[in-house]
């Protein structure tokens, strides 16, 4: 029986939350749509913005999830609680507790949705959007388009003028400094690229060598390299934090500490991502609180106005922290959590008061 009524609540919730996210995509996706009609230029036409906004609706799924769960989760609980049938379930025996854990049940479901959503479905979608957007605007062909990008290796810091999705470089500057930061040489190489074995080929390089107070120069037409930078970290250096999976955040973000530079920017939006993937399972049991206390007799407008009021709330207290946190480098971890513990602070209290 209780198999069965378990069932019954996800199958409530699961399909309240869906219809709710789709409105919130209806509407998320038009508002992308005309927000890129400034964009249009080139062969970057209304057709090119429709497709676009369609590929980042998956990135802005897993943005919506934790907001949708909620209402969805507040309309869904409440439809039974109005035809009186959680108080049924109750009378038949079920505590406050009990019905806790089979709504979580439905939000440890959205929990994983949300995750594999974020994980494999909307960074790959949206970075695809974006360069699809960038090559239709600017006319340029995939094999020629790329931006200049800074990366740092040990006590080497390489500037390369054209970075594209085959990782085929330009012209590369190298400035190589000793233990202490003195320069000790610059060089540059006509052209650049990556081997398949990882080695770095530098043609016509011609580098300026400076020690025991003389300078000399050293030219050679092809010179090999190793660093410790292949194409998957200068891959990421070209893609914003939004549009890289947690994978590629946890690489970079490596990459970063090892070469003592700052990683708060991406470790931020990692933090931001897990604790917004966690709060999913919370949503429906707050849901269930309002339900059992104060919109026990609410209507669906109601319920509907308090789910929104508190995901924009959780949202609003999400981006601001995450942002202040690095503006004033605080703890990540610590700032991003912080609006999921105190949901689940608001949850615990509100389902202690349940009689």
């Amino acid at each position: 029986m209780t198999g069965i009524l378990s069932m019954y609540l996800m199958r409530s919730i699961l399909f309240s939350t869906l219809l709710v996210l789709i409105v919130l995509l209806a509407l998320a996706g038009l508002f992308e749509f005309i927000g890129q009609i400034d964009n249009v230029q080139g062969t970057f036409g209304i057709p090119q913005a429709a497709l676009y906004a369609a590929l980042r609706l998956p990135q802005l799924a897993f943005e919506m999830l934790p907001i949708a769960a909620l209402i969805g989760a507040l309309l869904g609980l409440g439809s039974l609680a109005s035809n009186s049938e959680l108080v049924v379930m109750r009378t038949a025996g079920l505590s406050v507790p009990q019905l806790g854990g089979m709504v979580a049940m439905a939000g440890l479901v959205l929990m994983v949705t949300t995750a594999l959503i974020g994980e494999f479905i909307g960074p790959p979608l949206d970075y695809y959007a974006r360069n699809m957007r960038n090559e239709a605007r600017y006319e340029k062909e995939k094999q020629d388009f790329g931006n200049a990008a800074w990366v740092k290796d040990g006590n080497v810091i390489m500037n390369l003028e054209r970075v594209n999705s085959e990782f085929e470089f330009g012209t590369v500057y190298l400035f190589q400094f000793d233990d202490d930061d003195n320069l000790q040489s610059i060089g540059r190489a006509e052209n650049s690229g990556i081997d398949d074995a990882d080695h770095w080929i530098l043609e016509n390089y011609r580098s300026t060598r400076f020690a025991n107070n003389a300078v000399e120069v050293v030219e050679s037409p092809r010179e090999v390299e190793d660093f410790n930078i292949n194409g998957d970290v200068l891959g990421i250096t070209l893609v914003k934090p939004i549009s890289l999976s947690a994978r590629g955040l946890m690489s970079y973000i490596g990459y970063l500490r090892r070469n003592d530079l700052s990683a708060v920017r991406y470790e931020m939006e990692l933090w931001s991502r897990i604790s917004s993937t966690a709060t999913v399972v919370i949503m429906p049991v707050l849901a269930l609180a309002f339900v059992f206390g104060s919109l026990r007799s609410a209507g669906t407008g109601s319920r509907l106005m308090i789910g929104v009021l508190i995901g924009l709330g959780y949202f609003l207290a999400s981006e601001t922290l995450a942002n202040s946190g690095q503006v004033f480098n605080l703890n990540p971890a610590l700032v991003t959590w912080m609006p999921t513990f105190a949901l689940l602070a608001i949850t615990a209290f509100a389902l202690s008061r349940v009689r």
